[in-house]
C-alpha cells in the first residue's frame, strides 16, 4: 500500500476539513497500536485509519447508519486500493453495519476512531486549544463524565481492554500519537 496513493484517494473522496483532520488523526493512532501489536503491519494499519470514513461526506449517518462503511469500501474497490482485512475492519468500525470485530486490527479500529474526535473535544476546552495542554489523566476523568462528548462511542474506546491494553494506557498513546501531527490537527 502506498501511503501518498492514499492521501490522494482522502484528498478525492473527502473535503471537510474537521472529517479529513479526523481522518489523520486515526492514521496516527492505528500507527502507534500497529507499532505496538503488530510491527509488520504498520503500514496497513495505519492507511486503513487514514481511508476509514471516506464515505463521511457522502453518507448521512443519522438517517442511513448502515451505509457508513460500505461505501467506503466500493470507493475503494473503485479506485482499486486496499485489500479484504481493510475491507472488514472499515465494515466493522461500524457496528451498525453488522459486521462482526474478529481480529485485533478490527477492534483497534473500533477503539482508535472514537478515541481521536474524544481527545480533540478535550482539547477544545482548554483556552489554548491544543493537544500539549491535555492530560491522560484528564482523558480518564472525562470518560465518566457523560454528558461530555455525548456523542463520543466510549464502549468503543474501553473495548481497547480486550486486547489487554488498559484504557490509561490507550489514552496515553493516542494523546501521544495525536501530539505528534498537532501541526496537521491544527491543535
Amino acid at each position: 500500500m502506498d501511503r501518498q496513493r492514499a492521501i490522494e484517494i482522502l484528498n478525492k473522496h473527502l473535503t471537510t476539513e474537521n472529517l479529513v483532520k479526523h481522518s489523520y488523526a486515526v492514521e496516527a493512532v492505528m500507527k502507534a497500536l500497529a507499532e505496538r501489536i503488530a510491527p509488520d503491519e504498520v503500514e496497513e494499519w495505519s492507511i486503513t485509519g487514514l481511508l476509514h470514513d471516506l464515505d463521511a461526506d457522502l453518507v448521512d449517518y443519522r438517517e442511513n447508519p448502515e451505509l457508513h462503511g460500505p461505501k467506503t469500501v466500493e470507493i475503494l474497490k473503485e479506485e482499486e486500493f486496499g485489500n479484504e482485512r481493510m475491507y472488514h475492519a472499515i465494515l466493522a468500525h461500524n457496528q451498525e453495519t453488522g459486521t462482526p470485530i474478529t481480529n485485533e486490527f478490527d477492534r483497534c479500529l473500533y477503539a482508535a476512531d472514537p478515541i481521536t474526535g474524544f481527545i480533540t473535544a478535550i482539547a477544545l476546552v482548554y483556552p489554548d486549544k491544543k493537544l500539549s495542554s491535555v492530560k491522560v489523566k484528564s482523558i480518564t476523568k472525562r470518560m465518566k463524565e457523560l454528558r461530555f462528548a455525548a456523542g463520543a462511542n466510549r464502549e468503543a474506546m474501553r473495548s481497547i481492554e480486550k486486547l489487554d491494553i488498559p484504557f490509561p494506557e490507550f489514552a496515553k498513546l493516542s494523546l501521544e500519537a495525536m501530539q505528534q501531527i498537532a501541526d496537521v490537527l491544527g491543535l
